[in-house]
Parts: C-alpha cells; sequence; structure tokens
C-alpha cells in the first residue's frame, strides 16, 4: 500500500510539472506593490514587496503605518497573546504595520496571529537573499482553512536586506512608517477592464476547490451586470496538462487525460481504482468552455456564470451526479443550444489535437507583464495576476480599480446590485405560467433558483426542474397541482390538504387524480345490478348511486 501510494505520487509530481511549456522559458511573474518609508530620513525611499496571495489588499488605494518588530515570537507562528503582545493602535496614531521574520509556520498563519491582536497590515522579512516570491496559502489544509478565510488585513514579502534595515531602524530607537501603495498594482489603459479567471470544475480537490465554488456563487451579480453594461469583458480559463509521450499507454494517463495524453487533469480523489477520473473533470472544464464560446457567439458571455453557478450545485460530484446528463440537464434549462455545445467539445477521444484546449495550453504562458498561470485558481485583472482573497468585495475592488478615476461604474461606488436575471428566460429555474409562480428570485449575489413560499404555503423541490406544493393550505394554490372540475354547481377536486398529501380522485371517481378523474358508472362496476327496490342510474349523483349500491347488495340481485 505504501507502495502503492508513493508510486502515485510520484506519477502525480511528473505529471503536474510536465507543463507544455519548457522550463527554459516558463516565467511566473511576482505582483509587486510599492512600499515607501517616509522615516527616519536615513532610510527614507521607496522599496519593492511582493504581495500575499491570501487576505485583501487595497488595490486602488494606500495605506500609512507605523512598523513595529516583536521581542518575542519574531517568526510570529505563535499567538501573540501567549506573550502579552498587543498590536492595536492607540486613538490618533497610525495603524500599526507588524514585521515578522519568515520560516517555520506558513505565511498565512503569521498574518492571521497578527492579525488577531490588532494588525493593520503585516510585512515578512525574508530569510535569504533571493528574488521576491508570491506569499501562497498551504495546498489542501483543511485545519488552516477557517483562519484563511477570515484573513482581512493585507501582507506582503520583503527582502532580507530591506528587513535588516527596517529592524536596525527601530533597534536605535528610530520610528519607522512606512506607505504601502497600490495604486499602480492594476493599470488602467481605457475605460474598459478585462479580466480572467483561470478556473476548475472540479469540486473534491479540497479547501481551495471550495473557496473557489463559494467565490463563483457570490461574485455572479457583480460580473453580469459589469458585463452587460459593457463595462468589463470577461473570460474564463481552466489549466490542463499533457501526458508525457512515454506514459501515453500508462492506465494513469487513460484514466487523466483525453485525445491520447494531450490533456489531463488530476484524479479527484487521486484515487484511480475508484471515484471520478481526470479525464471526467477534463471533459467537464472543456463544456465550460463551450457554454462560455457559444453564449459568447449569441452576445450573451454572462450565461457562463450561470452555468457554472448551477452544475456545482446541481451535478456535485460526492452526489455521483458530475456527468453529461446532469450537465445537459443545466444547458436545458438555461435556453442555451447544446448542439453547438456538443459540436464545440469535439471528440475526446480523437488521437488529435482539440482546438479550444490547445488555445487554452497557449494561454497558460506568460505574456506581457503577465507570468506563466500555475496556481489554482488564478484571476488575472488587465494582464496582472490579482494577488489575495478569492471573495467578491476585495475581487470587485480589485477590478473597479482598473478603471481611470471618476469613469468606474455604478456598481463600484455602491454595495446594492439589483440582476434581474429572472426576467430572461426565467433565469433557467422552476415555473408555472398558469398559476403565474415561479422559483427565481433576484438578489445581489445574482438568481437563485428556490421553491417560493406563496400565501404561507411552501412549496418543495430542487428549484430548477420541478416544485411542489407542500402541507397545510396546499389546495389553495393552483389546487395542489391536482385535478379539479366543476359541475351541476359543484366542484370536485383530487387534491387532499393535509402535510404529504397527494392527488386522489374523490368518491364516485377513478383515475389518476393529476391529469384525469373519471365519473364512476356504478351499474358498469357492479354488473348492472338490479333489485326490487331500486335501479342504478349514472345519472345519479355520485353518492346516491353509492347508497342504491349497497342497497341491491342487502337484496337478490339479478344481472342484466
Amino acid at each position: 500500500m505504501v507502495l502503492k501510494r508513493l508510486s502515485l505520487s510520484l506519477f502525480l509530481g511528473f505529471l503536474l510539472t510536465s507543463l507544455i511549456v519548457p522550463s527554459s522559458i516558463a516565467r511566473f511573474v511576482v505582483e509587486k506593490n510599492s512600499l515607501r518609508v517616509t522615516s527616519p530620513d536615513k532610510i527614507k525611499g521607496t522599496y519593492d514587496s511582493a504581495i500575499g496571495n491570501f487576505g485583501i489588499p487595497q488595490y486602488g488605494g494606500s495605506m500609512a503605518g507605523a512598523v513595529v518588530y516583536p521581542k518575542d515570537n519574531k517568526k510570529g507562528c505563535k499567538e501573540f497573546d501567549e506573550f502579552g503582545i498587543s498590536f492595536q493602535s492607540k486613538p490618533g496614531a497610525l495603524p500599526t504595520f507588524v514585521l515578522v521574520d519568515r520560516g517555520d509556520c506558513f505565511f498565512a498563519l503569521k498574518v492571521w496571529n497578527a492579525q488577531k491582536v490588532g494588525a493593520s497590515a503585516v510585512l515578512v522579512a525574508d530569510d535569504m537573499e533571493e528574488a521576491l516570491i508570491t506569499m501562497d496559502t498551504p495546498e489542501e489544509d483543511v485545519s488552516s482553512a477557517k483562519y484563511i478565510e477570515n484573513i482581512t488585513i493585507p501582507s506582503a514579502l520583503i527582502e532580507k536586506s530591506f528587513g535588516e534595515t527596517l529592524k536596525k531602524a527601530l533597534s536605535n530607537g528610530d520610528m519607522v512608517n512606512v506607505n504601502l501603495d497600490w495604486r499602480e498594482a492594476v493599470p488602467h489603459p481605457d475605460d474598459r477592464v478585462e479580466y480572467e479567471l483561470w478556473t476548475n470544475s472540479n469540486d473534491e480537490c479540497g479547501v481551495k476547490c471550495d473557496m473557489l465554488m463559494e467565490f463563483v456563487k457570490d461574485f455572479r451579480g457583480a460580473a453580469q451586470i459589469l458585463e452587460k453594461g459593457g463595462y468589463t469583458q470577461f473570460t474564463p480559463h481552466y489549466i490542463t496538462w499533457y501526458c508525457p509521450q512515454a506514459f501515453t499507454l500508462s492506465r494513469q494517463c487513460k484514466s487523466q487525460c483525453i485525445n491520447h495524453g494531450r490533456y489531463c487533469a488530476p484524479d479527484p480523489e487521486q484515487d484511480f481504482s475508484s471515484g471520478y477520473d481526470g479525464k471526467d473533470v477534463v471533459v467537464e472544464n472543456l463544456r465550460q468552455l463551450c457554454v462560455f464560446k457559444v453564449s459568447n457567439e449569441t452576445k450573451k458571455p454572462w450565461v457562463w456564470w450561470n452555468y457554472v453557478t448551477d452544475f456545482q450545485i446541481r451535478c456535485p460530484m460526492k452526489e455521483k451526479r458530475y456527468n453529461k446528463e446532469c450537465a445537459d440537464a443545466v444547458i436545458k434549462s438555461l435556453g442555451l443550444d447544446a448542439k453547438k455545445i456538443d459540436k464545440c467539445m469535439g471528440n475526446p477521444d480523437a488521437d488529435s489535437d482539440n482546438p479550444v484546449l490547445k488555445e487554452e495550453q497557449n494561454a497558460q504562458v506568460g505574456k506581457g507583464s503577465r507570468g506563466d498561470v500555475t496556481i489554482l485558481p488564478t484571476l488575472v485583472v488587465n494582464n496582472r495576476q490579482y494577488r489575495g482573497k478569492l471573495e467578491k468585495g476585495a475581487v470587485l475592488k480589485a477590478i473597479c480599480s482598473g478603471f481611470e478615476e471618476t469613469t468606474e461604474p455604478e456598481v463600484c461606488l455602491s454595495g446594492d446590485v439589483e440582476t434581474n436575471e429572472c426576467l430572461d428566460n426565467n433565469g433557467g429555474c422552476w415555473q408555472d405560467k398558469t398559476a403565474n409562480i415561479t422559483a427565481c428570485r433576484d438578489t445581489f449575489r445574482g438568481r437563485v433558483c428556490e421553491c417560493p413560499l406563496v400565501d404561507g404555503v411552501q412549496f418543495k423541490g430542487d428549484g430548477y426542474s420541478h416544485c411542489e406544493v407542500s402541507g397545510s393550505g396546499r389546495c389553495k394554490i393552483n389546487n395542489g397541482g391536482c385535478w379539479h372540475e366543476s359541475r351541476d354547481g359543484h366542484t370536485f377536486s383530487a387534491c387532499l390538504d393535509v402535510d404529504g398529501g397527494k392527488c386522489q380522485c374523490p368518491p364516485g371517481f377513478k383515475g389518476d387524480g393529476v391529469k384525469s378523474c373519471v365519473d364512476v358508472d356504478e351499474c358498469q362496476e357492479r354488473k348492472a345490478c338490479q333489485c326490487s327496490a331500486c335501479s342504478c342510474k349514472k345519472t345519479w349523483e355520485a353518492m346516491n348511486a353509492l347508497v342504491v349500491g349497497i342497497f341491491c347488495i342487502s337484496e337478490t340481485m339479478i344481472p342484466a
């Protein structure tokens, strides 16, 4: 078992590092912000710092603060409370920027520990002389997921030599004031912001996948407003790898790749013997790319956000619904052309390039000011890789900083977002046109498909393909979806007004209770019984016929 896991890990590691980009030209760009020392005079100047890939950088703005280097817990790996240390600034004083040393624990943990005791920003001094790197979050670490989500302060890595300069000034008793500046972190060349999200349809890859899925749902409403108003141009992207030629016939490559090893994704559960395969993820990624392309052709590129959100909700891996059948149901509900999407996807078994995925692999290569995309998820705004927490407010601020001042759209100035998605194709949600009832509801996060509450009666269902009335009072709403009919001044209904009640034809009728109930011919049912006291006639009302039938049974019955 140990050997099996080791060989699997080695193979995955080899596969994941076998990018189509030769290592000689691969280029990871570290996104920087400006750090300016304003005092003391002897170290005044501007220095580079690398923006941390968590927390909330103040894109488009700047922040001034006073630097503090703690006497204890210098690496920030333990809680500062244990040492009686607080970084809460006093009223009227500059915010506190905590300087900590690199090493011994995750970057994010250092920032979290400082934030909990009042720090407004964190500077991490490198422990070796090297080019700046991007401080990232730990991979698939469940224990750190909670605090990473709650980091709201910015952080930056600084070079070792600059860190030593700051420490020396502080040890001499100097007040060290600095200014962190993000105003030029995102360029603003024109009145439209172009941004792209490198994402993934896999929902079983741990903490980062969970954060990505949550972001897509939260950001959808704002993204669609920006796109519909022509303020932005959004493009989704998906990373794939190729399988080295020597391994294309291996079981691992066959399970993780399509098009004979040309486009691969890691096994979702990292277990080749069970669950979904990497190639399932590649196929769904390809489908989502084609959803965007087909939607873009109809001048509605924002529909991509609806598809990926609905697919996450309706087709999760955990429920074994991550498949084409479920995807097609989502496509149909959104009124997309399924045939065009299938044609765009091509044949995953073909021993040839897939034009859509080939274009994606080429796009992974860094161009201009943007480096190679190697981290998932990655957001790129105006060709600069976004660094920080993937959260609606933080990302919206970064995108809005890409507009020239005074040219920002209203969504950048107000949190009150109206999407009105329910006006178009009912948002792809369930509806009863006859009763004028819909499961579509507009919210500031975009539309949601939830079975409604009407006149105190709750509908139940998935909100996409069906909703049914439930509970007491259900017969008030469209007769509970059951058969009903009026005749001779009387109204007959198959609806039972009880919790969990079904549609059941009333006495004297038979049928399914939903589409039809037919008046019972009692004479035919009892083989047309006759007796001296009565005769059965279909023209009698239902209850009278039942009484007559009972009376006939007690007498001598003569077949007609």
